[in-house]
């Protein structure tokens, strides 16, 4: 097998690129989504919560993919998910009860447990080094590419109906005959199957973890209240708020694509601080806006901030991870990953009962801003201790 063919590449990708669209493609459905279910008790909230629900389903799927895909292969799971992804995901157009519908999304997000997974364990087993770092890049680029074509099509099409942009959750029929064509099991399988049990990874992975946790909740109040607040300043065209939304993940696209070339000259913890610095100055631009203009300004910051972030985040963990465990390792990455998605409006959107969308977003910028100084302190005392990452 040919890692480095184009059909390999492109079959990866294709299958990376589900997960960012399992999310933000319904956004700009939400606000029409709710007042056609506003007869039920606390609507609202149950339909903000079908833009999360699959991340807790995800978080609680990609630990054990993890572990299975290390004991039995990696491709055993793929081809039976992206159907069943399908059919999750297209659930919204078909269902008219509220609750099938978020069940439809819990099964679109076991889905993305196991597809994200695979995939990205799939890049660390294929390819090492300085090509793992470049492949881990164009991986977020894509995925943030295959962002702004959804949740633009996403918002196109609530115009027409909140649930045609359901129907993109279909696009896995189209990756399935590549991935039977084009994927196989890596040659470095059968040192898994006799894998030591006392192997572990670092404890300074678990900082890694926990990180992608907190970056996520932080960050994921975006597409789930970014929608209703350009509603709240008079924005009430739906393709405008696509836009918005899908503009955060264009420039995320420039920033994951430079990855390789910033990992270079700067340590995991310093790319983590200026990532951290970046989605600081985004949200301090939301705050202060209250224009459009303002938040699409926001939307670039932040996509430059998260596009650094997430591959800087996917490189160490691969870099941690024993070979005999990686399944498993990167299998709690996505666990971690899209809990913090999940808790985001749990723990975030309480407080716009007591103080407005702006002042949210000004408190979370200076908690933003304390994470990016706390990692270029710890990259400093780290390159004392040791020389660097």
């Amino acid at each position: 097998m040919n890692t480095e063919s184009w059909q390999v590449k492109v079959t990866l990708l294709l299958v990376s690129s589900l997960t960012i669209m399992s999310m933000i493609t319904i956004s700009s459905s939400l606000p029409d989504m709710t007042k056609a279910f506003s007869s039920l008790p606390n609507a609202e909230n149950l339909v903000k919560l079908t833009l999360s629900f699959p991340a807790l389903f995800i978080a609680l799927t990609a630990i054990i993919a993890g572990k299975f895909i290390d004991k039995f292969g990696r491709l055993r799971l793929l081809n039976t998910a992206l159907i069943l992804y399908a059919i999750g995901g297209s659930s919204g157009y078909w269902l008219d009860n509220i609750y099938l519908i978020l069940a439809g999304r819990a099964l679109l997000g076991i889905c993305v447990g196991i597809t994200m997974t695979i995939a990205t364990t799939l890049i660390a087993d294929y390819y090492q080094g300085k090509s793992r770092q470049k492949f881990a890049g164009l991986q977020i680029a894509v995925m943030s590419l295959g962002g702004i074509l959804f949740v633009t099509l996403g918002g196109v099409l609530a115009d027409i109906s909140w649930r045609v942009p359901f129907l993109l959750y279909l696009f896995p029929l189209v990756i399935l005959p590549m991935t039977r064509l084009y994927l196989k099991e890596p040659k470095t399988l059968h040192v898994v199957k006799n894998k030591d049990a006392s192997v572990k990874s670092p404890n300074v992975i678990w900082l890694v973890f926990v990180n992608v946790m907190i970056m996520w909740i932080l960050f994921f109040i975006i597409p789930v209240q970014i929608p209703f607040y350009l509603k709240s300043i008079g924005i009430e065209k739906n393709t405008l708020i696509g836009i918005a939304i899908a503009s955060t993940t264009f420039f995320s696209v420039i920033s994951s694509l430079s990855f390789s070339k910033i990992k270079d000259k700067l340590s995991f913890q310093q790319v983590f601080g200026i990532g951290y610095l970046l989605m600081a100055l985004a949200f301090a631009s939301i705050s202060y806006g209250g224009s459009y203009g303002m938040v699409m300004i926001g939307m670039l910051l932040s996509g430059l901030g998260m596009g650094l972030m997430i591959p800087n985040a996917n490189v160490w963990v691969m870099q941690l991870a024993p070979e005999q465990i990686r399944g498993q390792e990167i299998g709690r990455l996505t666990t971690f990953w899209f809990m913090g998605q999940f808790l985001s409006p749990i723990l975030l959107l309480p407080f716009l009962n007591i103080i407005s969308h702006s002042q949210l977003f000004m408190i979370l910028t200076y908690i933003i801003l304390g994470l990016s100084i706390s990692f270029f302190i710890y990259s400093m005392l780290n390159k004392k201790a040791t020389g660097g990452a």
